[in-house]
């Protein structure tokens, strides 16, 4: 019997060993199947009849084409395309891309109008006299994210080139494009703001996509860097006459780049977050250009800065500064039924703010701000007590805490639903607040704007963008914050759900609301 129990224990040993191994073997396996399926649609028209002739979207559908293989990419490319062919086209990238769960991409290079904030893009056999016409005549760009949406994809990608001078007269509502929002698994990205025009460009390339040919180049860098520094590079060389846009709603990071070569796709492991200590030490990296640059007047010094750190932890600040010395010269019309956020602070402007206990929900205090003066970007409350600067970014608090760099509670530049940002910075205790981990040390939040809605506080009714973010200290507090910012970029009701770690153990719970009482604004 003990013989008997003793191979009965020897076959279950096996058994398991060999399930481990099947298991092994079947996770190497699909960590290398080709299940990352990358097919893109490259058009450019440039053949348009007469004076709507443009010189480079041809030339743009060739190189992004042979870029875009050299990037494990199945290309499908058509130069001056009709109506028939663009839309045989985009059926066909559906077809191949259907139940595979792959990436799908457009690029588009040619004329773009929208039509009662709808995008269209215009085939060369195009002769549109009325807005009507145009709605027959060409293709709307809601029928390749619906192709995409059909076929199921994890990714999808719609790069617009199409922001030109609409030679079609009467035939289009509003100039340029509209500004949409990105649907679930989308990137979204403009050659200029939406509602603006960019030029055809001087080279054999379009000044946007000479950039974002050689970004695409650039080894591991995710999908927002590149885009983000393309941004930059073609606000730096338009002198802020051309400044790309993008909108995203992607969940996981992805790569244009990542090493895969023609024919080898893989599945594309998500990047994943730095340990603590490598977030403290990139943040001491990026904190050490920012000390360096942070005085300058230099647009060029906060250009390269941001093209290092194109999504850092100090990013959003930099940006602002850089609006701030060298505005931008077009502004992103909004989505229909909003309005842009205007950071319109003026001297004599008092919000009055209640704090409640986020538990009992019972009054804690009252505080009004007033805004006694704005100099040089920087708007202080109440005589210094309080400093921010007009993006939005918080230098001193109410509490006396000082942040350097500011910590950036609103982007930089202008809301959509989808944008994320994280802002990192040093924080200096006032002595009256001591703490037992130190007076100096690190803040961070990780902000992701969530919705555009309609909030009612105690100051009355208004639409506003919700902001959901997360927090953490070096002093062991941490939770999640939601607050929500009205049109004219107030904060006008913030809840704080969070806790403070003590070296001890112990943990005291942190948490409270604060909502706009009353806003005046003098005459």
């Amino acid at each position: 019997m003990i013989q008997a129990f003793a191979a009965s224990l020897h076959a279950k040993r096996l058994l398991a060993r060999a399930l481990v191994a099947l298991g092994a073997l079947a996770a190497s396996a699909h960590a290398n199947a080709p299940l990352d399926i990358r097919i893109a649609l490259v058009i450019g028209n440039s053949a348009y009849s007469g004076s709507a002739a443009l010189a480079n979207p041809a030339n743009d559908a060739k190189a992004m084409s042979e870029q875009l293989r050299t990037l494990g990419f199945q290309v499908l490319e058509l130069r001056d395309g009709s109506r028939s062919q663009m839309t045989e086209a985009i059926d066909d990238v559906r077809k191949r891309l259907q139940g595979k769960g792959g990436v799908g991409m457009l690029y588009y290079a040619g004329h773009g109008v929208q039509i009662d904030w709808r995008n269209y893009m215009v085939p060369v056999d195009a002769r549109p006299r009325s807005q009507t016409e145009v709605v027959t005549q060409a293709i709307d760009v809601d029928s390749v994210i619906n192709a995409f949406k059909q076929a199921g994809n994890r990714v999808n990608i719609l790069v617009l080139d199409a922001c030109r001078n609409n030679p079609f007269e009467g035939t289009a509502s509003v100039k340029g494009l509209a500004q949409l929002d990105a649907v679930p698994g989308t990137f979204l990205a403009y050659a200029t703001a939406p509602g603006n025009i960019a030029e055809d460009g001087e080279g054999s390339n379009g000044l946007y996509t000479t950039y974002l040919l050689q970004e695409l180049a650039k080894p591991t860098a995710r999908i927002e860097d590149v885009f983000k520094r393309v941004r930059l590079q073609v606000r730096q060389k338009s002198r802020g006459n051309q400044i790309p846009w993008e909108s995203t709603s992607l969940e996981d990071d992805f790569v244009f780049n990542d090493g895969r070569g023609v024919g080898t796709a893989v599945a594309a492991a998500p990047t994943p977050k730095p340990p603590p200590q490598e977030r403290d030490e990139m943040f001491v990296r990026e904190k050490a250009q920012w000390d360096r640059i942070k005085h300058s007047r230099d647009p060029d010094d906060f250009y390269a800065f941001l093209q290092a750190y194109p999504n850092g932890m100090v990013s959003e600040a930099a940006q602002s500064r850089l609006d701030q010395i060298s505005k931008p010269q077009v502004t992103p019309t909004p989505v229909q039924g909003r309005h842009s956020t205007q950071r319109n602070p003026r001297v004599g402007d008092e919000i009055e703010y209640i704090y409640r206990d986020y538990l009992t929900g019972l009054e804690t205090r009252r505080e009004t701000l007033r805004v006694t003066a704005i100099k040089d970007g920087f708007v202080e409350i109440n005589n210094g007590q309080q400093i921010v600067t007009l993006a939005g970014g918080t230098v001193r608090n109410d509490m006396g805490i000082e942040f350097d760099p500011p910590l950036q509670t609103l982007p930089a530049d202008e809301f959509q639903i989808g944008k994320r940002w994280t802002s990192r910075s040093q924080q200096t205790m006032p002595k009256s607040l001591p703490t037992p981990t130190g007076g100096v040390g690190w803040i961070e939040q990780e902000m992701k704007v969530t919705a555009y809605e309609q909030i009612t506080v105690l100051a009355g009714t208004m639409n506003a963008y919700r902001v959901e973010a997360s927090l953490r200290t070096y002093r062991g507090l941490s939770g999640k914050i939601t607050y929500w910012v009205n049109n004219g970029g107030l904060i006008v009701k913030y809840v704080r759900q969070a806790k403070i770690s003590f070296p001890n153990g112990v943990t005291r719970d942190s948490s409270w609301t604060r909502e706009v009482v009353r806003i005046h604004k003098p005459r």
